[in-house]
């Protein structure tokens, strides 16, 4: 080669002002190669290979196009999925990826059969997903929910991997599930690594997931990253994470909804796929070193998928240029597929045939409506059964759902899944009356706005969007947290901060209630954990002392108790106890008016 075609390289090199990370210099290099090909008269082997990654999260079991709680046809669900991958297929055929996120396992009666109910049959979710060839899962805290024997037997049925590589065995202290798998594409070499939250011994109660920890997601993305480069040399990076993006500290010791964080802080992903929090998402953002990272969540139900494309150019088998394109597509004009629903619909009958049988029947229609500005029939019912199962002296619940009601007339199984959510377990434990107290003072916070005029706000709303006298606002936090108590009488002065709003005037039955003395209290296994805080921020308890303080728990999902409950009874009417009350009446009498139009929308 000449000195022409040397300076003509070097120039190339020293006139190219780039950011110095890992693929920019490879670009770097790659031009000033391709420059000296050209300088030499030698031609480099060029092709372009277009991808897509399809992602769906948080299924929570609603497989079909049904709701089997309420009866209505379901916009989402697995069956709509099935008709969207089918018609991407005919483009990119075996060049699309389908991946999911985790919480497929609970949420609709479908789940809940083939968990508990038909233990012998393969399970449902697995079959489907495997006619619907998913390339790789990802392990959900709901799908740990369901215990360990369950997501096993799960994942067995799985024709393809599950991945956590956080999800650790305390024997080993290896990893439980794959932590990573390899996709191979058109010679393109995919790293997908899998990611659970690991706040799970925050909500459930160590039988569920006995003998596995969950480690840091930033700590353990590093170490796997570490690891995927240096043994697989990968084109394209992507993660899959059941956590969402908005970073919370949990028991002063999990990171919770980490995803965003390890993007930017861990470098080397190309695309972060996220979960959990139930929230869409479709972005990019840029890591540490100044590269960029898609991240996208299709949120719940199955309702939208991440539909992501990639655009990659490839010069002699290697990686020169990728584009990466995003975008949350809608399923509410994809009709289900017809193959799908006939190859399940054996399944669909069976469900129907759980979900539709009598139970009871109700002499009154109860909704959780009332629940959010005073005591109702529907959470005091929850109440009545938690003292009677257990003899506790005080039982806490709260709104499960946020908007769910029940008819008087015959009840059914699938009522039950709108009276109760989530399959936790009961617990008894032993509080003092101070940590009542400031447990109920921690809920009160949560879910009521200080008002200093008879025309402020009851509930503290985050976005209360009123349009024309109407409109639906959002709570600052979940509702699921607006724990009330039953077995005491007690106001709650919406007037006064936090620490001063509650004051208990007895037990119900009119006895002194005593601040320093013990009671046994009843509750789920996800608050007795510490799920929302409520005894640790609330009440003062280390994580480590809740352990101390269970002194029962059922063996089955309250769900269950709930059923035989009614069996046994037959015909049950719902009462509203008024053990407690907002104060001032005058003010609240107004507030609740005015705030049940803009929660619900209506009056």
């Amino acid at each position: 080669m000449d000195t022409n075609g040397l300076q003509c390289c070097g120039q190339a090199w020293w006139n190219k002002k780039l950011i110095m990370t890992e693929f920019n210099m490879k670009k770097l290099l790659n031009s000033c190669f391709l420059l000296l090909c050209s300088c030499l008269g030698l031609s480099a082997q060029t092709r372009t290979v277009n991808l897509k990654i399809i992602q769906t999260s948080d299924v929570h079991g609603n497989y079909y196009p049904h709701d089997f709680i309420t009866g209505d046809t379901c916009q989402g669900g697995l069956a709509r999925v099935a008709s969207y991958v089918k018609e991407k297929r005919r483009t990119f055929q075996d060049k699309l990826i389908l991946l999911d996120n985790g919480d497929i396992l609970q949420g609709q009666p479908t789940a809940y059969y083939y968990n508990y109910i038909d233990t012998v049959s393969p399970h449902l979710c697995a079959e489907m997903m495997n006619f619907m060839k998913y390339d790789l899962g990802n392990m959900g805290n709901h799908d740990v929910e369901t215990g360990v024997s369950v997501f096993n037997r799960w994942i067995s049925d799985c024709q393809f991997p599950v991945l956590g590589a956080n999800v650790i065995n305390t024997s080993t202290g290896e990893p439980h599930l794959p932590p990573y798998q390899i996709i191979q594409r058109e010679g393109v070499k995919i790293a997908v690594l899998g990611l659970i939250t690991p706040a799970i011994p925050v909500w459930l109660p160590e039988a569920l997931w006995q003998g596995l920890r969950f480690d840091d997601m930033e700590q353990t993305a590093a170490k796997w990253m570490k690891i995927i480069k240096e043994k697989e040399h990968p084109d394209l990076v992507v993660g899959l994470f059941h956590a969402g993006q908005n970073a919370v500290r949990l028991s002063d010791k999990f990171n919770e909804n980490a995803s965003l964080q390890v993007a930017k802080n861990v470098p080397g992903f190309d695309i972060v796929l996220m979960g959990h929090d139930h929230t869409r998402e479709c972005k990019k953002v840029v890591n540490s070193l100044g590269d960029s990272v898609l991240v996208a969540n299709p949120a719940h139900d199955a309702f939208v998928v991440s539909d992501i494309d990639i655009h990659l150019t490839l010069e002699d088998g290697k990686v020169i240029q990728k584009k990466i394109d995003g975008e949350l597509a809608s399923l509410a004009n994809y009709l289900p597929d017809d193959e799908f629903m006939t190859r399940f619909s054996a399944q669909y009958n069976d469900v129907r045939s759980f979900v539709g049988k009598k139970i009871g029947r109700f002499t009154e229609s109860v909704s959780v409506r009332p629940a959010y500005f005073g005591p109702s029939a529907f959470i005091d019912f929850i109440h009545s059964l938690q003292l009677e199962i257990t003899g506790a002296d005080l039982s806490f619940t709260a709104p499960l759902s946020f908007d769910t009601s029940i008819e008087k007339g015959e009840v059914y199984v699938s009522d039950m899944f709108k009276l109760y959510k989530y399959e936790n377990m009961l617990y008894v434990m032993s509080l003092s009356g101070r940590e009542i107290k400031d447990y109920l003072e921690e809920s009160y916070f949560h879910w009521t706005n200080r008002m200093r005029t008879p025309h402020d706000q009851l509930l503290w709303f985050k976005t209360p969007q009123v349009k024309d006298g109407v409109g639906q606002g959002k709570l600052q936090y979940f509702s699921f947290n607006f724990d009330s108590a039953s077995g005491i009488r007690y106001t709650v002065d919406v007037t006064k901060p936090k620490g001063k709003k509650i004051t208990i005037l007895s037990l119900a039955d009119g006895r002194p209630f005593e601040m320093e003395r013990r009671y046994k209290v009843a509750l789920s296994s996800y608050r007795g954990n510490g799920g929302g805080e409520l005894l640790t921020k609330g009440a003062g308890l280390s994580s480590e002392e809740l352990k101390t303080r269970i002194l029962y728990s059922t063996d089955k999902d309250l769900r269950y108790y709930l059923m035989k409950f009614i069996e046994k009874r037959g015909v049950v009417t719902p009462r509203t106890m008024n053990q407690w009350q907002f104060i001032p009446q005058e003010w609240v009498k107004k507030a609740i008016e005015r705030d049940y139009k803009t929660l619900f929308g209506e009056n």
